[in-house]
């Protein structure tokens, strides 16, 4: 077992707030209130959700779980939606989508047995799971946003001689697809080789068998995997037909995607 951080310990964390910090100044980056900010706020946010997460732990599992679930995706939804907001629907489709992802992995680890049905495991596996599809469908719509900005000739071109936006539009949904998995694929070619992944490292310093971490890693590490490649898919093949008006014809501003939205 490893020996308590004492909160005295815990200020000396702030060297490794001070190194970014100055390379911002010295080669002036204008990042310092942004890192500033960002340790200050994530330092917080830990502290509140650990003395949540206490609370959450004593409930009964039917109200515990689905309570925090529903306020992880609720906030991923919103945050994901940035990256695409001026895009019609783009709300429901994210929440659709981080939901039918959470529900299916959560299915398949109780079907399974791969994890108990206690908050204890359901909640932080969640947020992993959670937090990994709201970052693959944020990338999926910022580039397929820039996609479609950079082969804005070729797909008018397409459009012109005949082509559906469905045709018109396949190599952009593929390179955004790429995009989006190639980061996991590598991530899992050298997982144990080049980085021992942060649950297993947990596991291993709470003083769980090696062996026993290694299975709950992989139980999470795929389940991510699936769950990025589906987000990823779901939020693409969903949204890239809004990039065409009904006329199919190719929206090229922002004025008039928002006057499609309302």
């Amino acid at each position: 077992m490893s020996p308590e951080i004492s909160n005295q310990s815990l200020l000396f964390l702030i060297v490794f707030v001070l190194i970014p910090l100055s390379l911002s100044y010295f080669y002036q980056l204008g990042m310092s209130k942004s890192i500033l900010w960002s340790s200050i706020r994530g330092t917080v946010q830990l502290f509140a959700i650990g003395y949540i997460l206490t609370y959450l732990f004593d409930l009964p599992p039917g109200v515990g779980i689905p309570l925090m679930v529903g306020i992880m995706l609720i906030i991923a939804t919103f945050h994901a939606r940035q990256k695409g907001k001026e895009l019609p629907h783009v709300l429901p489709v994210i929440f659709s989508g981080l939901l039918i992802v959470e529900v299916s992995v959560l299915f398949m680890w109780l079907a399974f047995d791969m994890v108990e049905f206690a908050p204890s495991e359901v909640i932080p596996m969640s947020g992993m799971v959670i937090g990994n599809s709201m970052v693959a469908m944020g990338l999926s719509l910022e580039r397929m946003k820039n996609e479609f900005k950079q082969n804005n000739g070729q797909l008018l071109a397409a459009l012109s001689l005949g082509a559906e936006p469905k045709q018109a539009s396949h190599l952009i949904v593929r390179n955004t697809l790429n995009a989006a998995l190639i980061p996991n694929v590598d991530r899992i070619k050298t997982i144990g080789l080049v980085q021992l992944p942060g649950m297993m490292t947990g596991l291993i310093l709470g003083g769980v068998d090696p062996v026993m971490a290694i299975k709950y890693q992989l139980v999470i590490s795929l389940s991510i995997f699936s769950s990025v490649s589906i987000s990823a898919m779901f939020v693409t093949i969903f949204m890239y037909r809004y990039f065409f008006n009904e006329h199919k014809q190719l929206i090229e501003s922002e004025e008039e995607m928002e006057s499609q939205r309302s």
